[in-house]
C-alpha cells in the first residue's frame, strides 16, 4: 500500500474464548490515545495487563459492532485471519479543476492495522491455555509499547492535522473497517 500517511500495525494471535475481550480492549487503548475530546477514561483488565479506554456510549458501539463482525467473519468461514483497520481522517475543501470549491473530502491522517488471527492451544491441557495466555498478555503489553512509543514521537505527534474545532469527542472523522480474507465486511 502506497500511503502518505503513517500506518501502525498490531499483531495479535487470539483463542476463541478471549478474541472479543482482547480486540475490544485495543481499539479502546488505541481510541484512547488518539480521540482530542474531551475523554471519560476507563480501563479493561485483560490477562494481567491493563489497558485505557475511552468510556463514550457512540465509540463503545461503534467499536462493538466492528468487534463483532470480525467474529462472525471468522466463525462463518475457513479463513481464520483478519483485520481491524482505524483510520482517522480529516475534512478538507475539496476543489475541481478550476480551484472551484465543490464540498469537503475525508482525506487520512493515521491508520492502524490490527492484524488478528485466530488459533487453538494445540493441547487441551491447563499448562498448555497458561502458556497460550502468558503469551497473548505479552502481545497486549507489546502492542501497548506501540502504541505509547507512536503516539508520543515526533511522527507520531506531526501526523496529526491542526485541530480547527473542538467539539465533540473528536475533532476528525474516524472509520473502521473489518476485513477477513481479505474482504471487507459490514
Amino acid at each position: 500500500m502506497n500511503a502518505n500517511f503513517p500506518i501502525v500495525t498490531i499483531d495479535v494471535i487470539l483463542d476463541r474464548h478471549s478474541a472479543k475481550e482482547v480486540l475490544t480492549a485495543i481499539l479502546h487503548s488505541i481510541l484512547f490515545h488518539r480521540l482530542f475530546g474531551t475523554v471519560k477514561p476507563q480501563t479493561f483488565e485483560v490477562f494481567d495487563v491493563t489497558m485505557p479506554g475511552v468510556s463514550d456510549p457512540e465509540m463503545e458501539q461503534l467499536m462493538t459492532e466492528k468487534v463483532d463482525i470480525f467474529w462472525k467473519g471468522i466463525e462463518s468461514g475457513a479463513n481464520k485471519r483478519g483485520q481491524i483497520i482505524v483510520t482517522f481522517s480529516e475534512k478538507k475543501a475539496k476543489k475541481s479543476w478550476f480551484q472551484v470549491y465543490v464540498g469537503e473530502e475525508e482525506v487520512p491522517w493515521e491508520q492502524w492495522i490490527v492484524n488478528a488471527e485466530m488459533r487453538q492451544p494445540k493441547s487441551e491441557g491447563e499448562h498448555f491455555f497458561q502458556e497460550f495466555n502468558a503469551n497473548l498478555a505479552s502481545t497486549l503489553l507489546k502492542a501497548l509499547n506501540v502504541m505509547l512509543t507512536y503516539t508520543s514521537s515526533e511522527r507520531g505527534r506531526t501526523a496529526v492535522p491542526l485541530i480547527t474545532n473542538a467539539a465533540g469527542i473528536s475533532p476528525f472523522p474516524i472509520k473502521m473497517a473489518v476485513k477477513v480474507g481479505g474482504v471487507e465486511l459490514g
